[in-house]
């Protein structure tokens, strides 16, 4: 039986329907991506799979007894609580118990009473039943993968980290069905790629929307199209869906060609003399309403959006010449004794972890901040323009018009001025739009709007801080283009690997040593020219399962015969088992499993799932019989 079913499923606000009697089903253990043009409904269709909507029509069927957790775009409201218990919530009533043993701890770490110690022991009691321990390690897992900080208050946060926490809750609650709508955004690539392997080993199925295609291309076994209300699988890897999505719209242009050409041929002949119309044929005339119809209810493939940079004359040959720079921030060293040059025409990728000093390094080679040592030389004749990951250049209370012209309604593009409305066109947003607010548009609108205002714009310096959020495939490849075209400078902060490889010609990385060094080409030339780090012995890898526990061990006792066999034959039962994961893993991850048989899809995920509930058992006994023999 398959994990989720939509069947006639129908939806739509008004206009056209964003789902027109989609049928779609997921199995179990597939990783699903959904793709489509921005404001075609991927969001929409996930939050009537999850209940937050409600169909106009149609059924939608989760198997009983499915567990299901999703992470939105938008963050909801009304969440309290820190970072560590939002993250907990995940673990349902477990989580209860975590948090309240936790507060009790704290309580009594001075003071002690025995009312208070037995209701201590007692929770302890239901958390052990409950495998809480273990479960309390998947959090913190989590919590530290995605470098939070787990006693922060949930609501003081920024966005991008409440999406965050949300992302590790979801994870961590062990779902049936996971579903993410683009959980990238607001990572590094280093937590990217642990996120990467995170959802390939935890075998649940997966349903996502990403702008990432590296991410995308690492993840997926199958595609799914939503286009003008229309639903389609493509089994396989993103390769294979691009050739085939390609051949399906050449078909579709060769099939409206010669509709069209009919519909034209027909309507010559409905307009022929009195001696025709007297001898037509009936059935010839009904056939010609009902393609009149036909063509009025074709749903015309959204445009592309109309890329165009004014760019600023030449600036100087030399943009910045930095040397010898430091610069610390709170005693933490941001760049220490860096130099740089940067020449007009370069596009320089800036990478590193969150929070190392990325935007604090572009001030420093802007002039925007004054080293502590070293000195910084700016080019002449710069025109510099910002693109903000945070859209703090929008005005929310503001329409989209408003933002770009300031109560005008023209704008100035380059040379020549241009009505707002036809301008906003070239970016996909209807006439009907242009009034309104700026807070009413999703992420990937907000997106196409800044890159509107920032166009306006005439540059020869383009600084360009995470642009990729939110963006469509086809608009993010229209970007690319237009960046690789631009003959000014670019300075790009990006976690998309795959836009920084097609895009930059040089990146400046924030290096796992602490160091920040300049490479020749983009992200996988980084990968092969940084350092190796320096491994050391790592300690003693903690065995899965063990409880953290301040309680009082019992009185240990020696092995029985049975336990001392069990105990030296469960590290070779331990091996086959995860031998046996890894493998079927790999399978798992193979484009072509899913297409074979149900039966035999079925039967691979079942095995897995009962291997991780036997490695688990096994963990459980190993640790038992560990503390009874030391």
């Amino acid at each position: 039986m398959a994990l989720l079913t939509l069947k006639n499923l129908t939806l739509g606000f008004g206009g056209p329907p964003l789902l027109n009697e989609v049928n779609f089903t997921l199995e179990h253990g597939e990783r699903v991506s959904l793709v489509g043009r921005n404001g075609q409904g991927k969001s929409s269709l996930m939050k009537l799979i999850t209940g937050a909507l409600k169909p106009d029509d149609g059924q939608i069927k989760l198997e009983d007894g499915a567990k299901l957790a999703h992470l939105p775009q938008e963050v909801p409201d009304h969440i309290d609580g820190t970072v560590f218990e939002v993250v907990a919530q995940g673990l349902g009533d477990t989580a209860d118990l975590i948090s309240q043993y936790q507060q009790l701890s704290s309580q009594i770490q001075g003071e002690q009473n025995q009312v208070q110690l037995e209701k201590l022991e007692k929770l302890q009691q239901q958390i052990d039943e409950q495998d809480g321990w273990r479960l309390q390690e998947m959090v913190n897992k989590a919590i530290s993968h995605l470098k939070l900080e787990p006693q922060l208050v949930f609501n003081a946060l920024s966005g991008g980290v409440k999406r965050r926490v949300l992302l590790a809750k979801a994870i961590v609650s062990k779902p049936d069905l996971l579903i993410l709508d683009e959980p990238t955004n607001h990572l590094d690539v280093d937590t990217i790629l642990w996120l990467e392997q995170e959802l390939k080993h935890m075998g649940n199925t997966l349903l996502f929307v990403t702008h990432d295609r590296a991410f995308l291309r690492s993840l997926a076994t199958r595609i799914i199209d939503l286009d003008r209300g229309e639903l389609k699988s493509y089994p396989g890897d993103y390769e294979k869906y691009l050739k085939q999505k390609a051949a399906d719209l050449h078909a579709e242009d060769l099939a409206w060609e010669r509709e069209d050409k009919h519909l034209a041929k027909e309507e010559v002949w409905i307009r022929q003399g009195i001696k025709a119309r007297r001898t037509r044929n009936e059935g010839r005339v009904r056939a010609l309403k009902r393609l009149r119809a036909e063509r009025k209810e074709r749903r015309d493939r959204i445009g592309q959006v109309n890329l165009q940079l004014h760019e600023a004359q030449s600036s100087g040959h030399e943009v910045v010449k930095a040397t010898h720079l430091d610069y610390s921030w709170d005693n933490q060293p941001i760049v220490n004794d860096f130099s740089l040059t940067i020449m007009r025409g370069d596009r320089v990728g800036v990478i590193g972890p969150n929070g190392c000093g990325k935007t604090t390094l572009l001030k420093l080679l802007l002039g925007e901040l004054k080293p502590q040592a070293g000195k910084i030389k700016l080019g002449t004749k710069l025109q510099i323009c910002y693109f903000d990951q945070l859209r703090g250049q929008l005005n929310e209370e503001q329409t989209l018009a408003e933002n770009l012209c300031d109560g005008g309604d023209t704008v100035r593009v380059g040379e020549q001025r241009k009505h707002v409305i036809g301008y906003l066109k070239d970016f996909l947003f209807e006439p009907e739009r242009a009034r309104q607010k700026v807070s009413a548009l999703s992420g990937g609108e907000r997106n196409r709007l800044l890159l509107a205002k920032l166009f306006t714009q005439p540059a020869n310096v383009l600084v360009m801080d995470e642009p990729t959020n939110d963006l469509d495939s086809d608009t993010l490849e229209l970007l690319e283009v237009l960046l690789m075209d631009y003959k000014g400078t670019l300075l790009l902060v990006s976690h998309d690997r795959e836009f920084i490889n097609n895009v930059v010609t040089s990146t400046i990385a924030f290096d796992a040593d602490g160091k920040v060094r300049s490479y020749v080409g983009g992200y996988h030339d980084w990968l092969a020219q940084r350092p190796q780090p320096v491994t050391e012995k790592s300690a003693e890898k903690p065995k899965k399962g063990k409880p953290k526990s301040p309680a009082p061990q019992e009185k240990k006792r020696k092995l029985t015969y049975k336990e001392t066999r069990d105990l030296e034959e469960l590290p070779q039962r331990i091996e086959a088992l995860e031998t046996e994961q890894s493998e079927l893993h790999e399978r798992v991850a193979d484009p072509s499993f899913y297409q074979q048989e149900h039966t035999l899809v079925a039967e691979v995920t079942e095995r897995l799932k009962s291997i991780e509930e036997e490695l688990e058992t096994c963990y459980t006994r190993w640790d038992e019989l560990e503390s009874l023999a030391s």
